[in-house]
């Protein structure tokens, strides 16, 4: 995070730390003081996902909105929003978003919103478009297992 105070920077990592080890409340205290410090599109998102772990899911959007507006070109955000309106069983909302975060020019890890999409093909019995969606995933991380299980079951269920 260049430019990024040292205390913000801190912050965030302690956040981060906490999250890992599943202190989900003292991840969200750190987060935002790294916020308060200097608000980054990766401290907004990354607050976004702890309360998502907390099934908060509007509360992780509305964070993840933040965080497009403090950096557009970041693109976990775009994908998380996708992923945690699924969650709310709302996936015509997310394909928009999800397809944004495959055209963010700065995101990694940049196969999920593929993976995301397929799911949403799969909610919907459209077994060719998830195939196209995993075979892209799965392109772009061949390491990626969850993709490449699903590429083969759907790839099953057409034969």
């Amino acid at each position: 995070m260049p430019g990024v105070p040292e205390e913000a920077r801190r912050c965030f990592e302690l956040g981060y730390r906490a999250q890992m080890e599943h202190r989900l409340d003292e991840a969200i205290e750190w987060y935002r003081k790294s916020i308060d410090i200097h608000p980054t599109a990766e401290a907004h998102t990354f607050l976004g996902w702890v309360l998502s772990f907390q099934k908060r899911w509007e509360d992780a959007i509305v964070e993840c909105k933040t965080a497009i507006r403090v950096d557009p070109e970041f693109g976990n955000p775009y994908n998380d929003i996708g992923a945690y309106l699924i969650e709310l069983g709302r996936p015509d909302e997310a394909i928009e978003w999800l397809e944004r975060a495959k055209r963010a020019a700065r995101y990694e890890p940049r196969h999920f919103p593929y993976f995301n999409l397929s799911r949403i093909y799969v909610m919907r019995h459209k077994i060719p478009e998830a195939i196209r969606e995993l075979r892209a995933a799965v392109e772009l991380a061949p390491d990626y297992v969850a993709a490449r299980r699903e590429l083969h079951r759907l790839i099953g269920m057409l034969n």
